[in-house]
């Protein structure tokens, strides 16, 4: 028997308990294609990679792990696959959503609590922010996804408590990402502006419209669950095949080392106690030899190398005490 049976094999029961709103064929169907089309992103960022020396691959390393996220995620929703039964708040009269439960699908916030952070930690390594600033963002970029995963799963009217802190994580987050590291960018260059500025403010635009689809759908049953999926993919396909498109794009003249990130390659060498870099600063080299050097790196001043003489004191002449 041909065509999709993922509803089927997978039926709309979990422990013992049958969900009343679930989606149906066209919904799975929907994010067959969804999970397609982050497939073929993954795979052309990986191929595009190939154009860059690999030095200046880690935008692609971490925009390939975001697209292959999202594609596990749609596979699993495609196949009817990571979800719970959870009752509504709100009973509507469409035989499209009406009923006790509805399929809340837990693994879609499993992807956005590994997806969002990796577009923070992107965005912000563009413009070269500090450590302490990449990390608050990709915590609010977390603390995004989990509130939205509690309250969905909680039955009663605290849901929207919940709801109220993810918004609060999102305003916190657009300072995070658009505000706070204007000056990092715009002292490296138009180009690295442009290239955090517009990623930043399309991945916050898009961050905005997710709680309204929360909203419409797992959070007031407003919308059926083939709905929900439409609207999740609309803005899932946005997020990632166009944001990496865009970034990828506006990145392909600017050099990752400008921005502090350059990644060493096996023709590079280990960095070790030869290096000069490492001997400034008081360190001592030694002698090709083996045999130390005649100056201290402490002080420049000759190294004790006989017997009587210390660092620093001329040698001692007979018949008079080495001072």
């Amino acid at each position: 028997m041909g065509g999709n049976r993922a509803t089927h094999v997978n039926p709309f029961v979990v422990n013992d308990q049958t969900v009343d709103i679930h989606i149906t064929t066209r919904g799975s169907d929907w994010y067959w294609a969804v999970m397609s089309v982050m497939g073929f992103t993954m795979l052309m960022i990986m191929g595009v990679s190939f154009l860059r020396p690999p030095t200046q691959r880690i935008f692609h390393y971490i925009l390939a792990a975001a697209a292959f996220v999202a594609m596990v995620e749609h596979y699993s929703m495609a196949s009817n696959l990571g979800w719970v039964p959870i009752d509504v708040e709100w009973h509507r009269s469409s035989h499209l959503n009406s009923g006790m439960s509805r399929q809340i699908w837990w693994v879609r916030y499993c992807g956005w609590f590994l997806i969002w952070p990796l577009l923070s930690l992107s965005v912000l390594l563009t413009c070269a922010a500090p450590t302490v600033h990449i990390l608050w963002a990709c915590f609010l970029s977390a603390v995004m996804a989990i509130m939205a995963v509690v309250g969905a799963v909680v039955r009663s009217d605290y849901k929207w408590g919940y709801y109220g802190f993810w918004i609060w994580s999102w305003l916190l987050l657009v300072y995070c990402l658009l505000v706070a590291p204007l000056g990092y960018a715009k002292a490296l260059g138009r180009d690295v502006q442009l290239a955090h500025i517009i990623p930043a403010s399309w991945i916050c635009l898009l961050w905005m419209l997710y709680p309204v689809c929360w909203g419409v759908s797992e959070g007031g049953n407003v919308i059926p669950p083939d709905s929900e999926f439409i609207f999740y993919g609309i803005l899932d396909c946005c997020l990632i095949p166009i944001t990496c498109g865009v970034f990828l794009w506006l990145h392909e003249r600017i050099d990752p080392g400008h921005l502090g990130l350059y990644i060493r390659t096996y023709d590079d060498p280990v960095r070790g106690w030869r290096d000069p870099a490492l001997v400034s600063g008081g360190v001592e080299k030694p002698q090709e030899n083996g045999a130390p050097s005649p100056l201290n790196g402490n002080t420049g001043q000759p190294t004790a190398t006989e017997p009587g003489q210390t660092v620093g004191s001329a040698p001692a002449v007979e018949g008079q005490e080495a001072v």
